[in-house]
């Protein structure tokens, strides 16, 4: 990281940059922090570095510092605006980095929105600047007296690309652009994106400091950023993308004696800006360890990292940011007695969702009125100015002290002389307690990282008397198992663990929406020693039961209430009438007959116009109904918008849909997936026809009942049924449950089709899998999409497919995909493809579907070692297929010939080999020399090329088949005597 230094008035640089130095002297490097300093005019407390808004620098706890004020990120100038939300992980600053810095504020965290992730301080334009959208950036070090602005845009909410941002705003450059980097990196510049978006203008660059996240998700306009001097014109001569890798000056930025740090979070990675996924922009010169290390990491902060923002900061010695689940400190010297005039701050952060106890076991400090001179001071929170939970002195020891959310700021100060032993306390993470509020936020601990093992959590919420509890889950995942045995999510209607069970749920999909009979709920989180997930993100609130209003909601028959608001609805054999309360008589009904016929309204005369019809079939557990037409005949329509009929399997209107129909074909007979069934009759008020009349029969099927005990997937059979796993899973022992699996897969088949683990559902987090295609000798193997939705990102960094044109990953790549645009189909050059899968921890989305089929003819190699060939794919199973063309080029190496050995011969005979036939030629393509047309019974004799190269053609019409050819193939030194027969 860089440092930037003071800037002179006589630079031209505005006010704000003629602050005090925020250090001691330092050295060149990647960041920078525009002047730090104290306002003469605006001292507070009697702390110089205290200022409103005069200082340049940032407090942050984010960061190991001193007291600084924290007003420059309070609310409302650091308050965060989402125009769009989709999933929304909430991301504390404060705790992301383990300096003595403190990001504060209310609230004190970056919302970010899933599709589209624009994260904006509050009001959008900073200065005479609009924040753009849609950018992972942010300027560099504070900005004006204003509100500051950061983005985090879209593919942005990586904890990585966030603490990232935050070195940006605590005042820090990329550490590729120190005045020394080219003593420690290259910059390949031809491998920079050439093009694209322009550098800012100088009226831009005048007061815009923007740096990008310098992950290859950000987006080229929010990465640029122009090492120059506020208020002057930069001298812009490079193009597309290279501005991003220009060097600083020294007079510029410092770097605090700190060497370079290849492991900084504020470095790029080595393929930042490529042309191309696979091509290097930036690359260390020397190794270290032995090895070349690695750069551009976001997963923490380098010791660099933490060192220099140290001592940017001035960071005192005592105290610390503790971060470990549980823990102690105390005063320093003890238990041997604290000097006089010293000043400790200890921040104690947990992972979010828990909550600290806090207990002193040794409390030994000068006595005095109101604890003035020597003291331990506790707030609730992660600044100096939280509630304050007790200052204390003397010898009596505090009660525990329960934090109210996952921070606690601990400040010891001494005054006098003194001598006493001081203060030793220990803390613990504790998840769950009572909440008493009617709405807020719940989550697993440490969301939307992965929860820890071995946590047990019991939130009890109660709300208002008189109300109910209402949930609403945001995102849910927990390790996925058939009966929730492992982890799990358990909500009970009441106020214990002996209260009626709602649920309890694990795996990827969300629960529904959850409403409680009482004021009370009762929630319990457990995870085991083993897999650990992202967890849970839930909203609770106080709901009010309409449907319990002495008029059952001004509903005729039934009211059904909502999270929130409530709906009339008829009995089966009714419909609403329009004013959405009172019922009328409808055609349909509710039957439970194992077999019977239904018909539209006037059967067999016209149906009358206006008509909605439901019938509702229930067969008994363990059956399915099937229905099959008499007779149909509705308005007809491509669509079917005016006259229909609906099957769903289900009884509501958003079950599975079997199929719309109308016009005048008979639908095929169709077979319910459960034991019930809803067939929906509308007719407008327009064209009226003779209408339908089926009927319907039952079947037992033992897929119907808890899925026949099968964890994936159940196939009904007659009078049977088995059980089978997805993509990624394999069959347990038991052949009911589904278990993960290694998702090495070898395929040899000649054609089948590949799917995501976990295919059609959302493919699981962290997850890496491969499949290693072959086919028979001589052939090639062709991948064609057919859906494809993973993670989109611009250079497919997170979640990818990537494809190889050979036996593993050291093969040359065919292309790396993501997003939603399937690409068109990839054939391999050889027999052997390479496929590889890769998802992290973040988002899930359904995967991919492929199909792979073989495909003749390619270019092969001869070598001493002698290799196969075949003429078609399930040579030795099946015939040659009809209506084949294939040519295949044999070379050796320079000097070498081919020799060509035939096995097995067997193609259709004719006089003149005019149907089916191979050809040799000598040489590349068609246009050498022929060595000869082959049909009939009986291997040719050998074949010895002249030259370095032999084709062979094959060609089949689309009648007779026979068995083919099989040929052996090397490279020979003889070339002087050719075998052929013609």
């Amino acid at each position: 990281m860089v440092v930037r230094r003071r800037i002179s008035p006589g630079l031209g640089a505005p006010a704000w940059a003629q602050t005090l130095s925020p250090g001691p002297e330092h050295r060149a490097g990647a960041a920078q922090l525009p002047g730090r300093g104290k306002d003469p005019s605006r001292e507070q407390d009697g702390h110089p570095w205290e200022q409103d808004h005069g200082i340049r620098g940032w407090c942050s706890r984010a960061v190991p510092c001193c007291a600084i004020a924290c007003q420059a990120l309070s609310s409302p100038s650091f308050q965060a605006h989402v125009p769009h939300l989709g999933r929304m992980p909430e991301v504390p600053v404060s705790g992301m980095i383990p300096t003595c810095l403190t990001f504060c504020g209310t609230p004190a965290l970056l919302l970010l929105a899933g599709e589209h992730r624009d994260v904006h301080t509050t009001p959008q334009r900073a200065g005479n600047h609009r924040v753009p959208p849609s950018r992972c950036c942010s300027y560099v070090g504070r900005r004006g007296g204003g509100p500051q602005a950061i983005s985090i845009g879209k593919n942005c909410d990586k904890f990585g690309i966030v603490v990232h941002e935050l070195g940006h705003v605590i005042g820090f450059w990329h550490e590729h652009t120190r005045p020394d980097r080219d003593d420690h990196v290259s910059i390949i510049r031809e491998n920079i994106q050439p093009g694209g978006d322009e550098p800012p203008s100088s009226s831009s660059s005048s007061s815009s400091f923007f740096s990008s996240s310098s992950s290859s998700s950000s987006l080229p306009w929010c990465a640029a950023k122009i090492g120059v001097p506020p208020g002057s014109v930069p001298i812009l001569s490079s193009t597309g993308q290279e501005y991003n890798f220009l060097k600083m000056e020294p007079e510029e930025v410092e770097s605090l004696g700190e060497t370079y740090d290849f492991d900084s979070i504020m470095h790029y990675a080595r393929n930042t800006f490529s042309r191309g996924i696979f091509l290097d922009t930036i690359l260390p010169k020397y190794d270290v360890n032995g090895v070349r290390p690695a750069i551009g990491q976001r997963t923490r902060l380098s010791k660099g990292d933490i060192a220099q923002a140290r001592k940017l900061y001035r960071c005192p010695a005592c105290g610390e940011t503790l971060q470990d689940s549980q823990g102690n400190f105390s005063s320093p010297e003890f238990p041997n007695g604290y000097s006089a005039h010293m000043h400790c701050v200890w921040r104690i952060s947990v992972t979010p969702g828990e909550k600290i106890i806090l207990n002193f076991t040794t409390l030994d400090l000068y006595r005095s009125r109101l604890c003035w001179y020597d003291y331990v001071e506790v707030r609730d929170g992660f600044w100096r100015k939280a509630t304050l939970r007790g200052r204390f002195c003397g010898n009596k020891l505090p009660e525990p002290i329960i934090s109210t959310d996952s921070r606690l700021w601990v400040e010891f100060r001494s005054s006098s002389n003194w001598v006493g032993k001081g203060f030793f306390a220990v803390y613990e993470a504790i998840c769950g307690g009572d909440v008493k509020k009617d709405n807020g936020h719940i989550q697993s601990p440490n969301y939307p990282d992965d929860y820890r093992p071995s946590k047990v959590c019991v939130w009890k919420i109660t709300v208002s008397e008189g109300y109910h509890v209402g949930l609403t889950f945001q995102s849910f995942e927990i390790e996925r198992h058939d009966s929730c045995a492992y982890d799990y999510l358990e909500i009970r209607d009441g106020s214990s663990d002996s209260s009626s069970l709602i649920g309890r749920y694990c795996g990827y999909d969300k629960p529904d929406d959850i409403k409680s009979t009482s004021n009370k709920l009762w929630m319990k989180f457990v995870s085991d020693g083993s897999i650990n997930k992202a967890g849970f993100a839930v909203n609770f609130f106080k709901e009010m039961d309409e449907c319990s209003r002495p008029n059952n909601g001004g509903c005729e028959q039934r009211c059904v209430n909502t999270l929130g608001s409530y709906k009339c609805a008829c009995d089966p054999g009714y419909e609403l009438a329009s004013d959405k309360r009172r019922c009328e008589a409808a055609c349909g009904g509710f039957l439970t007959k194992l077999n019977g016929s239904i018909t539209s309204p006037g059967w067999p005369k016209e149906y009358p116009p206006n008509k909605n019809c439901i019938w509702q079939l229930v067969a008994p557990t363990q059956y399915r109904i099937s229905l099959q037409f008499d007779f149909f005949e509705t308005e007809g329509n491509d669509v079917c918008k005016y006259d229909f009929v609906e099957v769903r399997s289900g009884l509501t209107a958003d079950s599975k849909l079997h199929g719309k129909f109308c016009g005048a074909e008979k639908p095929d007979v169709i077979t319910s997936q459960y034991n019930n069934m809803r067939i929906e009759f509308k007719s407008d008020n327009t064209v009226s026809k003779k209408g339908f009349k089926a009927h319907f029969f039952s079947d037992k099927d033992e897929c119907s009942k808890n899925n026949g005990g099968c964890q994936h997937e159940c196939l009904n059979s007659f009078g049977s049924y088995e059980c089978q796993c997805r993509s990624g899973f394999v069959l347990h022992d038991n052949k009911h449950d589904c278990k993960e699996a290694g998702c090495d897969h070898k395929v040899t088949s000649v054609s089948g089709t590949i799917t995501s683990p976990n295919w059609p559902d959302k493919y699981p987090s962290k997850k890496e899998c491969t499949w290693a295609i072959s086919t028979t000798p001589g052939h090639r193997i062709k991948l064609t999409f057919l859906e494809l939705d993973v993670e989109a990102q611009q250079e497919c960094t997170y979640d990818h497919l990537e494809i190889f044109d050979g036996k593993d990953a050291k093969a040359p790549a065919l292309g790396r995909f993501c997003g939603a645009k399937e690409p068109e189909p990839i054939v391999s050059s050889g027999n052997k493809m390479f496929l590889k899968f890769v998802s992290d921890n973040s988002i899930q989305k359904k995967g991919f579907e492929a199909t792979h089929t073989t495909v003749c003819g390619g270019q092969v190699h001869a070598e001493v070692k002698t290799k196969d060939l075949y003429s078609h794919a399930q040579f030795g199973d099946n015939n040659y297929p009809g209506g084949s063309d294939c040519e295949w080029v044999i070379m050796a190496e320079e000097g070498f010939g081919v020799e060509l050995i035939f096995q097995t011969f067997e193609i259709e005979e004719e006089a003149d080999c005019g149907y089916d036939y191979m050809e040799l030629f000598d040489g590349y393509d068609g246009t050498a020399p022929r060595l000869g047309r082959f049909c009939g019974s009986g291997p040719p004799e050998e074949v010895y090329s002249a030259g370095d190269s032999v084709m062979i053609r094959f060609h089949s019409d689309d009648t007779i088949n026979k068995k083919g050819f099989h040929l052996r193939y090397t490279s020979t030194k003889f070339q002087d005597t050719l075998h052929t027969r013609k």
